[in-house]
């Protein structure tokens, strides 16, 4: 087993977890958001993408963050007739940001980045009782 590629590998999901948690924690606190001006479009969801690429130096398959994609489902509508940005019906477009969908992104994306966390503690100890055993 190479160590090296174990420690690449987990640091590779580790950094991934945190930008998809970065990009989720975004879109829960732009949930109800209103747009900036009357018939402006209001904050847009945003969708990380990841790409799997193989690093040159150690081969250890590596998880990098590709472009951040905006969701391109419609936006959800509040009745406000007294909102400056409400529409002649009277209705405010509001993003569409699901925050049961986020919640469960977000929980997905921390057990995720556990588990490379203790995919690394894992390898420091397996490398900690490899030199012991060499010391004896």
């Amino acid at each position: 087993m190479d160590f090296l590629k174990s420690l690449t590998t987990a640091a590779s999901g580790l950094k991934a977890q945190t930008s998809r948690m970065r990009i989720i924690a975004e879109n829960i606190a732009n949930a109800d958001s209103a747009p900036p001006s009357p018939g402006a479009d209001p904050y847009r969801r945003k969708i990380p993408t990841f790409s799997q690429q193989v690093d040159r130096e150690t081969g250890a398959s590596l998880i990098e963050t590709g472009r951040v994609r905006r969701d391109t489902a419609p936006f959800r509508t509040k009745f406000d007739p007294g909102n400056p940005n409400a529409n002649a019906k009277g209705e405010v477009a509001m993003p569409n940001v699901n925050g049961l969908i986020e919640n469960m992104d977000m929980r997905e994306a921390q057990r995720s980045y556990e588990a490379n966390l203790n995919m690394v503690t894992a390898t420091r100890r397996m490398i900690s009782r490899t030199l012991d055993i060499l010391k004896a």
